[in-house]
Formats: structure tokens, sequence, C-alpha cells
């Protein structure tokens, strides 16, 4: 390995003659792997990047501000990434995930807050979530948003249906959710022609629309939306499963980790940014012309289909439904981390772990159903919710990567510190901002 950056994304190289093998201590040599057997937990990690609740920010800030707001979806997914390496680090170098972590070396009163902010913060990503794929049922078949929800319960049968055949099956139907949402958008994106040159210019530089109040209020629901708690507490499980399958030294997993991370955060970065674009290229004139600003999926299913055509606004709906069950699915398996590494719950049947996750979790969203809360507002209050949550995930994790008695030589460099905790305070004081203009304690919500 080079002795370069941590997070710099550069390709690694097994440091071993062809037929070698790698042993870890106390296992049986193997040979060396093929480069696509270190891919597959980030395919996992990224459905989490373009879940319903981040199709929500993107439709309101394409349809509000243009592409203005575009260079703000790419910083967040940049953050993102940080953050996702570090997850992957701290599981490759520890060998324990970060639930584990949090449980074991944190006072139990501190442990026990950890955890309940990850079962509230799992609960408020499954609001979003149901709710989209209810929405995305409802556009479809015309069933009412309660029975949509229910269905959503057939991901803990899928992830256990998938588990009898190992986890790289579990990696591969992810894989074909990322491809098929990716395929959908990059066709509705064609349909609604939208200005390439600006869109590119406004992906990468600032905008000074975000001196105004409510452009800083959905840019900080974008940021909000990305870096989700349980995702970091999955990812640093899925990172350990590369480990434990001995396929090369852990400096070496790192190294495929960025890349594995990297490529599948660039392509959720790329679905996000075709969600704002298309809703900039087909609502923002909308938005100009008679005041209206599209903030709810129906509406932009509606609005797409006389626009564009009948076959746009069933691709918009079926995208949303694929974003939907895979986000779900992936927040599931979160929620069976978080017990086992809080609750030493691995004895316990996973199947019996997945279905009570999933039915704490659904049953925020089944009462906000039932009471007739709008979904716009549903997605909203789920955003908030996780920007609370997202410091008592994103703290311990920036302090355990930062001990080199738990990650030894793969320790923080000096400039991915100088870097995250920079960030670190910045993502606070945006979610700040968040609960107070969402709340009305800050102008501009």
């Amino acid at each position: 390995m080079s002795k370069t950056s941590d997070l710099r994304p550069q390709m690694p190289e097994i440091p071993l003659p062809r037929g070698e093998a790698y042993q870890v201590p106390g296992s049986d040599p193997i040979k060396r792997p093929v480069w696509w057997k270190f891919f597959g937990p980030a395919f996992i990690i990224s459905i989490g990047y373009f879940d319903p609740g981040n199709w929500a920010t993107d439709l309101q800030a394409g349809s509000q501000f243009g592409y203005s707001l575009l260079w703000v979806l790419s910083l967040s997914c940049l953050i993102g990434a940080l953050v996702q390496n570090l997850c992957s680090k701290l599981g490759i170098a520890s060998g324990k995930d970060l639930a584990q972590h949090c449980a074991e070396r944190y006072p139990p009163w501190m442990a026990k807050i950890f955890f309940v902010s990850a079962v509230i913060s799992m609960m408020a990503t499954d609001l979003a979530e149901i709710i989209g794929v209810a929405v995305a049922l409802q556009l479809l078949l015309g069933i009412p948003l309660w029975e949509g929800a229910l269905i959503t319960i057939i991901d803990v049968f899928l992830i256990l249906l998938l588990n009898r055949w190992g986890f790289r099956a579990v990696e591969t139907i992810f894989l074909a959710f990322l491809t098929t949402v990716s395929v959908m958008y990059v066709v509705e994106m064609i349909m609604s022609r939208p200005d390439y040159a600006l869109v590119a210019i406004d992906s990468v530089v600032p905008s000074a629309d975000i001196l105004s109040a409510d452009a800083l209020f959905v840019a900080v629901g974008i940021i909000g939306a990305t870096i989700m708690p349980h995702n970091l507490y999955l990812h640093s499980h899925l990172a350990i499963s590369r480990l434990k399958e001995n396929l090369a030294a852990p400096r070496v997993l790192y190294g495929w980790s960025l890349w594995d991370t990297n490529v599948s955060l660039f392509v959720a970065w790329f679905i996000n940014a075709a969600i704002l674009v298309v809703a900039a290229a087909v609502f923002h004139p909308i938005f100009l012309k008679d005041g209206t600003v599209i903030q709810s999926f129906s509406d932009a299913y509606k609005t797409l289909v006389p626009i564009l055509s009948q076959g746009a606004g069933i691709i918009f709906a079926l995208a949303l439904l694929v974003s939907g069950v895979a986000s779900s699915t992936s927040a599931t398996l979160a929620g069976q981390v978080v017990f086992e590494g809080f609750l030493k719950t691995e004895h316990v049947n996973p199947f019996v772990i997945r279905l009570c996750t999933r039915l704490v979790t659904m049953a925020p969203a089944l009462i906000a159903i039932l009471m007739h809360a709008h979904p716009v507002d549903i997605l909203m209050w789920s955003q908030v919710i996780l920007s609370i949550q997202l410091p008592f995930a994103m703290l311990p994790l920036v302090m355990l990567t930062d001990d080199r008695s738990i990650m030894g030589d793969m320790v923080n460099k000096g400039w991915v510190r100088a870097v995250m905790w920079p960030a670190t305070l910045i993502l606070l004081i945006l979610n700040v901002v968040v609960l107070g203009q969402t709340v009305g304690w800050i102008p501009g919500g």
C-alpha cells in the first residue's frame, strides 16, 4: 500500500505474487480473490442516500430553486462518503461494529442513550420509507395508504429468503435495486431535456440563492436527509463480513472498501441529482408561472403525466416504489445490527429480531396514516427527527476512529481529523437550524 491519506481513493494492490495466499493468523490460507469479491457492502448503504426522504427534499429543491442547489447535494454526498468510509474503517480495523463499540466502551447510561437514539432514528427512517412505498402503491394501483404500509412487512421475509443463499445474495439484490432506479432516472432525465451545461456548473459552483431563508431551509433539509444514523451502524457491521472471509489483510480490505463506498455513493449522488434535475426541468417553470411548488409525490406524478407522458409518470412511481422497498429493507437490516450490538442478542433468531424491529418501526407510520396526516408533513418531521439523532451516532464514530488503541495504524490521519471535526460541528449547527426553522424558533421555515 502506498503511504497515501486514508480516505483518498487510490486503487489498492494486493501485495502478493500471483497464486500466493494471504493467511490471517489461526486461519487456513486462501488464494488471491478476484477484485469483484471486495465489492458489495456499500451497495446496501447507498440505498439510504436516495430514500423517499431524499426524494421529497430533491423535489422541493428542484421545483422551487431550479438547479441552483445542486452543489449542496454534491457537498452533502461528499461529506456522506467521508463518514461512510470511517464506518467501514472502524469495522475492518477492529472487527467490531459501531453498536458493539458503543455498548462496550461507554458507561451503561451513555450506551442506553445511544441505543434509544438509534431506535428513534430507525423509526424516523422507516416512517419516510413506508410512506414512500405506500404513496407509490397508491399511485400505481390505487390502494389506500394504510394497505400499502402493511405490505412493506414483506421486506422481512425477503431478507430471510435471501439469507438462505448467503449474504452476497442480499448484496446482489441491492445492486439490482441500485441499477434499476439509476436506469429509470436516466430515462426520466432524458425525457425532461434539462440544460446540461447549467446542470454541470450548478453541481459544483455555489449559488447566491443559498443566502435566502427559504433556500437555506431546503439546503439544510438536503444535508439532513443524506447522512442517516442507521447507515453508520449498518456499514461498520457490513465491512466486517469481508474481514471474516479472510480475503486480504485489513489495510488492503480498507483500500478496496474505499472503492466500494465511493463508487456506490457516486451512483447514489447521480440518482439524487437526477431527481432534482428532472424536478427543475419540468416543475420549476410551472413554479415561476403560477406560484406552485411541487412538494408531494402525488403532485409530481400528476404534473409529470400531462407535461411529459403517461410513461414518465409510471417510471416515477416505479422508481419511488423500488427505492422505498430497498431503503426500508436496509433499515430492517440496520435494526438487527443495532439490537444485536447493544442488547447482545446474537443467539436470538434473526427473523424474530427483524420482525419485531419492523413492527416497532412501522407503528408510527400506521398511526400517522390513520390520523390522515399529510405525507409531506410526515416526511418533513421524519427528517427533523433524523437530524436530531445524527450526533448520537456521528460523534462516537469520529471519536472511536481517532483512538489508536482501537484502530492501530489505521487511526485517523491528521487531515481527516481536521476535516471531520469541523464537518461534524457544522452538521450539528445545521441540524439545529432545521429544528429551529421547522418548529418556528428560527425565521425562514
